[in-house]
């Protein structure tokens, strides 16, 4: 047990990190290997791998995980911004080598191979690009003479640009999603919205014309008799067919023909096999991770905090909400995981980097109180400020 009479760094960032947060993360990455159980064999097997292959190397990516997340979380509000910089400056680079090096995937180049690991580079893109974007938002802010929001329009572009050249069009959206919430968090006027929500009517209307597959997803959500709606169809099977309880560990049958149903179906196999109690439990959980790091992120008096805290929790939440509405065909399908849960190394990891920077802003600071002669006596102490 650590004492609180204890100084150093591990003994101040136990009684500083909010265990609520924490353990919550860690329970979704507990439930994530548990689902990867019921979930990756059948599609290991369908392609000549050894029954658990996807759940070994999802276990072995969980401690790189947790290691990332709780380094992360013991940064300082500076050292986050300095790290997001640096995480951020390497993974553009690696986007813009990726459309001539990557590996093509479906006709998207995603994928590059680093030191003979297959990394998505977008995925730890996101979270650094929201830290510097909020830093700059704040900037701005603070310092009328600083074009803080032109250059988070500028950061914006460039991450857009690279994103529609992959094309990975589920994460343009999600970051387009992240950033306008940080832009209207920041005070942005109304002219500002309007604008925003024409251009990204625009950006729907021109993806639609110039990306087949994306009209297609529309138009099959839209009408399921022009297109193959068949994971969709067999995802929703499989969530009906579960009912309240499930079938039973083991029992699902979806999961033996749905062909991403270690990845972005993991959610119908997890109501298929435990039952419509268990997906409301997990949606729970998405739910107090969110609104809990947004009630400390609105409390903090610093800027910074406040919007970067938020940007990474709403990105965070919107991705979760993603995945269950497209697996509950109320979404088109946009190949976006649900996160921790899904199978997916960058992914995790990446995701281990972004929470552990919403644990790093929430965690309770402290300064010396500064006690002035109106009170009769000088002395020392500490007074709490950021989050409780």
């Amino acid at each position: 047990m650590v004492s609180r009479a204890d100084r150093g760094v591990i003994a101040e960032w136990w009684w500083t990190v909010d265990k609520y947060l924490l353990f919550s993360l860690l329970a979704l990455m507990f439930i994530g290997v548990i689902l990867s159980l019921a979930g990756s064999p059948p599609v290991a097997e369908r392609i000549g791998l050894d029954s658990f292959h996807f759940t070994e190397r999802h276990v072995a990516f969980l401690i790189p995980t947790i290691a990332i997340m709780v380094l992360t979380s013991m940064l300082s509000p500076r050292d986050a911004r300095r790290a997001a910089l640096i995480v951020f400056i390497i993974a553009i680079v690696l986007m813009f080598l990726t459309l001539f090096i990557g590996q093509e995937v479906k006709g998207a180049r995603r994928w590059i191979n680093v030191l003979g690991f297959s990394l998505q580079p977008s995925e730890f893109m996101k979270p650094a690009f929201v830290i510097l974007s909020a830093w700059l938002f704040t900037e701005h802010e603070r310092r009328s003479d600083i074009p803080g929001n032109i250059f988070a329009i500028l950061l914006l572009t460039i991450v857009v640009a690279l994103l529609v050249a992959q094309p990975d069009l589920g994460q343009t959206m999600l970051v387009v999603i992240a950033w306008s919430s940080l832009f209207f968090m920041a005070g942005l006027s109304w002219y500002w919205i309007v604008a925003l929500a024409g251009l990204g009517a625009g950006g729907v209307v021109a993806a639609y014309t110039v990306f087949p597959h994306f009209a297609g997803r529309i138009n099959r959500f839209l009408d399921p008799a022009t297109g193959d709606t068949f994971q969709v169809d067999t995802a929703l099977q499989s969530i009906l067919g579960g009912g309240i309880f499930g079938r039973g560990p083991g029992e699902g049958i979806a999961k033996k023909i749905l062909p991403d149903s270690h990845t972005d179906f993991i959610f119908a196999v997890a109501a298929e096999e435990y039952g419509v109690l268990f997906c409301i439990g997990l949606m729970l959980i998405f739910a107090f991770i969110v609104v809990r790091g947004l009630s400390h992120s609105m409390k903090n008096e610093d800027p910074f905090i406040r919007l970067g805290a938020a940007g990474l929790l709403v990105m965070f939440g919107v991705q979760s909400v993603i995945n269950m509405s497209v697996n509950l065909d109320l979404m088109p399908a946009k190949g976006m995981t649900l996160p921790f849960i899904s199978y997916g190394g960058s992914s995790m990891l990446a995701l281990a980097f972004q929470m552990g920077l919403v644990l790093a802003l929430t965690r309770r600071r402290f300064e010396p109180i500064r006690l002035t002669a109106g009170f009769g006596r000088y002395g020392g102490g500490e007074a709490k400020v950021g989050a409780a």
